[in-house]
């Protein structure tokens, strides 16, 4: 719980580096071509199937076991799945890359540009699911606490080189190679852990199982559906901003969303601590447990009233002069209100945090899953009600379209761990 405060604090001053330098070297419109880039990116990494939170779980269960070749056979083998999964990412990409690049409606010199570097995000979007696997194994091995810290330092090694890049004249592909080489440093941290820990060989086809494969997908596929529906959420928002605001909107949205985010993620992160926790002592749901449960989860609720409401209600009120001081002359008046719709958001959603690791801990990932759908669900009816209506579609108004859903979807996760778990 340390380490993940600890990186969160050091992910959310590098971002507050990065987008000055950005929006400095590049604008609004040549950086909202980068993220428009980054969220094929986002998309690409359906292709995980959720199979690096399975590696995580399996992981940690051989590890406790101390079956190190069990170990190997569940990293080999999600490697090769990650690897064919990669693959046809790729493809994908590559046959579609005209279409791809036409549904954000881009300038004929922006679009020019992306479908240039699109096919480098697919070749990238392998090695993420690779990388990402791999820190997942460091996870897995009790070690959460280094692949925190290997992950900030990378997003520290993605921005110093993007930077260096941008400052002798390079351009948007500095954020590609930035993010490239912040990749790698990552791998070669995660693999240098793994082996220090564990011994653990890896690249050895008689480590490929078939049962542990199986085992994978069925873990993968209970938390891929969630995180499938959720990830849409924001590369929705920006697929619309660029269509029907121009792509100079999405930088204003994502500096809200992403900056809210980090806020959120404060205290979220400590709090993914309850999942595993909770799945312990629900293996016998006595009476006992379920007092235990219930402790745990009061004290995760008055750690958020205690310091979430301080922290966000003061973002809330300083907003404006802080992003004044932040973004200088890049400064654009859409920004305040934006960001405060979006940390009331964050916030709303940080209450059903207990919430929700205490259905996810106990196996209730249904509940889990319904709350992703009505999140992105609700939003997208909202930002499409609008759209055939006939008004404009603005940051503000996709703000709060996210706002309406994440009240709701927070609710119903509050409303179901309060029948089902505290109740029962």
């Amino acid at each position: 719980m340390a380490s993940g405060v600890a990186t969160t604090v050091i992910n959310t001053v590098v971002m507050v580096v990065a987008y000055p330098i950005y929006l400095h070297f590049l604008g609004y419109e040549k950086y909202g071509v980068w993220l428009v880039l980054a969220t094929v990116l986002s998309f690409a990494q359906l292709g995980n199937l959720g199979i690096g939170q399975a590696v995580m779980k399996l992981v940690a269960e051989d590890y406790g076991r101390n079956d190190i070749k069990g170990i190997q056979r569940y990293v080999t083998t999600a490697l090769t799945m990650l690897s064919v999964s990669g693959i046809i990412v790729l493809s994908v990409i590559l046959a579609f890359k005209t279409q791809i690049v036409a549904v954000f409606k881009l300038s004929d010199e922006n679009a020019e540009m992306a479908a240039w570097l699109l096919p480098y995000i697919g070749v990238l979007s392998i090695y993420v699911f690779i990388v990402r696997a791999l820190n997942s194994t460091l996870s897995g091995l009790g070690r959460m606490d280094l692949a925190n810290y290997v992950q900030s330092l990378g997003r520290v090694v993605a921005v110093g080189f993007a930077a260096t890049l941008l400052y002798s004249g390079q351009g948007i592909e500095s954020l590609l190679i930035g993010n490239t080489l912040s990749y790698l440093f990552i791998h070669i941290l995660s693999l240098i852990c793994i082996r220090r820990i564990g011994h653990i060989r890896l690249l050895r086809i008689d480590n490929l199982d078939i049962q542990r494969g199986k085992r994978i997908l069925r873990f993968g596929g209970a938390v891929f559906g969630g995180s499938l529906i959720g990830m849409l959420l924001s590369p929705f928002n920006k697929l619309m901003l660029s269509r029907y605001a121009g792509v100079s909107s999405i930088p204003v949205y994502e500096i809200a969303f992403r900056g809210s985010r980090q806020i959120r993620g404060l205290f979220e992160v400590g709090l993914r601590a309850l999942m595993p926790e909770i799945s312990r002592i629900g293996t016998n749901m006595t009476r006992n447990a379920k007092d235990r449960i219930s402790q745990i989860y009061r004290r995760a609720m008055r750690f958020i009233f205690l310091f979430g409401t301080v922290v966000c209600g003061g973002m809330i009120i300083s907003i404006a002069p802080l992003l004044k001081f932040w973004l200088g002359p890049r400064f654009v008046d859409e920004l305040p209100i934006a960001f405060r719709i979006m940390l009331t958001s964050a916030f709303l959603s940080l209450l059903s945090v207990p919430s929700y690791y205490t259905l996810q801990g106990l196996g209730m990932v249904r509940y889990t899953l319904i709350s992703h759908i009505i999140l992105s669900g609700i939003s997208a009816v909202i930002i499409l009600t609008i759209i055939l209506v006939g008004h404009d579609i603005s940051v503000e108004k996709v703000c709060c379209a996210t706002l309406s859903a994440t009240t709701i979807s927070a609710l119903y996760l509050r409303w179901n761990n309060k029948q089902k778990v505290l109740k029962g």
